[in-house]
């Protein structure tokens, strides 16, 4: 993972702080922006994840610390869901300056509400996607419903938020009673992903039903059955991280862009303390990683399944060309593939680990009107395939710095 530090000047002339997580290749599909939830950070673990888990299937992501939150300057009681906004506006021009605008907001909470609205003033946006989000910013109050008589009377109250204090000023609900969002995302007109848990107890799963229904096709809901509302479950903000990648391909078509990479070259990067990898190939995205059992996360195949995925392939693709050429009726063939460690001959000593050498044990499954000679055949041009040539022959490695 490539998380890149920044800091840059809002409208205001207040330094915010953000994370840009950078795919392998640094040829992002699109660029996204994360609003993160109410009082929360960019260092929340549910939007590290999402954004990490983007990052890895190729898009660029920025995540920013609002006024006065995180690591961003200024003072949290002088801020209001308009100056949110802004800071979500000014993120984007910052991105179109520097890298590329961007083309997907993602809003968590509080954060998707402020999404909705600086979308409206954002012509690169293609598509919007809300997690746990309220229906209405003014939602956002009942966190302090005991303190809205003071804050009318006195112009501010010190109030209680996830055990940290804030001071809200009257200038902040009366912004929020002036934003329809209803109205506003019936007018927006661009794709929307609503992503909500039923067992949501802070933003109710009825929000998600209202938003639903106020926005103009086209619009998705997926439910997020059994998260918390921030997340908490590192296995449901990644499952987050992979409906948004996917979804987004509907909307956001990947550029043609020059690649890294030279001919068939594939890079490959450790993602974080453990095993993760990140694979990219001229135009995929995948990772690769060990069982938890030797300490790895288990979020991809591990470096043998890889080989034997590549020698099962293209078997597979071989003998499917050959059958085409001659054009005889297949119609499907399966590899079953393993790998272990033989001593190359019956006599060799059990205690010797240098007489073992790697055996790959690859049975086909061919289905189709084949005689036997033409399944004698297949067989045969199995063996002829690419990859089990190049394992086959004497292998030349060559390891330098780049």
């Amino acid at each position: 993972m490539k998380k890149e530090r920044i800091r840059f000047k809002n409208s205001e002339g207040i330094e915010l702080a953000a994370f840009i997580y950078h795919p392998l290749d640094r040829h992002p599909r699109f660029f996204a922006l994360f609003a993160h939830c109410f009082t929360c950070s960019k260092n929340l673990n549910a939007v590290q994840t999402i954004c990490n888990t983007l990052s890895q299937m190729g898009v660029a992501v920025m995540s920013l610390d609002f006024t006065g939150l995180g690591s961003s300057e200024g003072t949290f009681e002088n801020t209001n869901f308009s100056s949110n906004i802004s800071d979500l506006i000014d993120a984007s021009t910052y991105l179109q300056e520097r890298y590329q605008a961007p083309a997907l907001l993602i809003g968590h909470s509080f954060g998707g509400a402020a999404a909705i609205f600086a979308a409206g003033s954002l012509p690169t946006v293609k598509a919007l996607v809300t997690i746990g989000s309220p229906a209405d910013p003014k939602h956002i109050s009942h966190l302090f419903d005991d303190q809205l008589e003071a804050i009318e009377k006195q112009g501010a109250s010190r109030v209680n938020i996830g055990g940290r204090g804030f001071r809200i000023h009257k200038s902040f609900v009366e912004d929020l009673q002036k934003k329809d969002l209803g109205t506003f995302l019936a007018q927006l007109k661009k794709p929307l992903l609503i992503l909500h848990s039923p067992q949501d107890s802070v933003v109710g799963i009825q929000h998600a039903a209202q938003l639903y229904e106020r926005a103009f096709h086209p619009k998705s809901f997926v439910s997020l059955d059994g998260a918390d509302h921030l997340l908490s479950n590192t296995v449901d903000s990644e499952y987050v991280g992979e409906i948004i990648s996917t979804w987004a391909k509907k909307y956001i078509p990947a550029p043609v862009v020059p690649n890294d990479t030279k001919g068939h070259e594939v890079a490959v990067r450790l993602a974080g303390q453990g095993y993760t990898s990140e694979v990219k190939t001229p135009y995929h995205h995948l990772l690769a990683d060990e069982p938890e059992s030797v300490g790895g996360n288990n979020l991809g195949p591990t470096p043998y399944d890889l080989l034997m995925a590549a020698l099962g392939t293209c078997t597979a693709m071989t003998l499917q060309m050959y059958a085409q050429r001659k054009k005889w009726p297949l119609e499907e063939v399966n590899v079953y593939l393993d790998h272990d460690k033989v001593h190359r001959n019956d006599g060799d000593r059990v205690e010797d680990k240098s007489s073992k050498i790697s055996r790959f044990t690859r049975n086909l499954r061919i289905s189709g009107d084949l005689d036997e000679e033409q399944r004698h055949r297949l067989l045969e041009i199995a063996n002829k395939c690419p990859v089990h040539r190049t394992l086959e022959d004497d292998i030349l490695i060559e390891t330098r710095y780049k």
